[in-house]
C-alpha cells in the first residue's frame, strides 16, 4: 500500500536521515509526518517564520505498523508512551504514582514497530495529559479533550526499513502570515473548548485517575474502552 505522507519543517528536507530527530519526543526519535497537508503547513511555520510542507509517498507493504487507534488500545496506552518520552514533570504524590503505574501497566511494545499512527501532543493536548495525571480531569474528559480542535494524526517512521521506503515528492510552501495564524486559532479553540466545556463537566460514572489506582485498573477493563 502507497501513503502519501507530509513532514511541516522550517526547511526542504528531500532525504530525511535515519536515527535524526530530538529523543524527547512523542514517541522518540523519529520522521514525525501527518496525511494531512494543511497540518503540516502548521507544523512548518512559527512566529515570524514561514516554513515548508515535504511531501512523501512511503510503500507499506510488509512494514509493521503500530496504530494506537486499534481497540486493542486506549488512551492510557498513548500516555504510557508519553510518559516514556516526553518530560513530564510529576509535581505531587498522587501524580507520581500515577506516571509509575500508568508506564508499569499500559506499557506498549513498540520497539520493533517500523512506524507508528496516533495522536500528537502539541502544547494544548499535553497539558490535558497533565491535568489527568494530576486527577483534575476524569478519563472520559481527557478521551474527549484529545479530539478538540481537530488535532488529528500523526505518522511516525522509526526504523531504518520504513526510511528506505521513503521517496522524496516535492513540497509546498507555507506562509507564516496564514498558517501560523491557523495553528493557533487550532490551539485556542482547543483550549476554551476544554475550559468552557470539559474541565467543569463531571458526569454520574466518571473515573478519575485515583479510582484507576486504587482499583488497580487493566487494559482489559471494559471501562476503559
Amino acid at each position: 500500500m502507497i501513503r502519501k505522507i507530509f513532514h511541516g519543517s522550517d526547511h526542504i528536507i528531500e532525504h530525511p536521515s535515519y536515527g535524526a530527530g530530538k529523543p524527547y519526543n512523542d514517541y522518540g526519535r523519529g520522521f514525525y509526518c501527518t496525511d494531512s497537508l494543511d497540518m503540516a503547513k502548521e507544523w512548518g511555520v512559527s512566529k515570524g517564520r514561514s516554513g515548508f510542507a515535504n511531501c512523501y509517498t512511503i510503500n507499506c507493504e510488509g512494514l509493521t505498523i503500530l496504530d494506537l487507534n486499534d481497540p486493542q488500545y486506549c488512551i492510557l496506552h498513548w500516555l504510557a508512551i508519553l510518559l516514556e518520552n516526553r518530560e513530564f514533570e510529576a509535581s505531587s504524590a498522587l501524580a507520581h504514582q500515577a506516571k509509575e503505574y500508568i508506564l508499569a501497566t499500559f506499557h506498549v511494545p513498540y520497539g520493533k514497530a517500523d512506524c507508528m499512527i496516533g495522536y500528537r501532543a502539541d502544547d494544548s493536548y499535553f497539558s490535558f495529559a497533565q491535568d489527568f495525571i494530576n486527577g483534575t480531569i476524569s478519563y472520559r474528559q481527557l478521551n474527549n479533550a484529545m479530539h478538540l480542535g481537530k488535532l488529528g494524526q500523526q505518522f511516525v517512521l522509526k526504523s531504518g526499513r520504513a526510511f528506505e521506503r521513503l521517496a522524496f515528492e516535492g513540497y509546498e510552501t507555507a506562509s507564516h502570515r496564514e498558517w501560523y495564524n491557523r495553528k493557533m486559532d487550532r490551539d485556542r479553540d482547543a483550549r476554551r473548548e476544554y475550559f468552557d466545556v470539559e474541565r467543569n463537566k463531571l458526569l454520574p460514572g466518571d473515573i478519575f485517575v485515583t479510582q484507576i489506582l486504587s482499583e488497580e485498573m487493566k487494559a482489559d477493563d471494559p471501562r476503559l474502552r
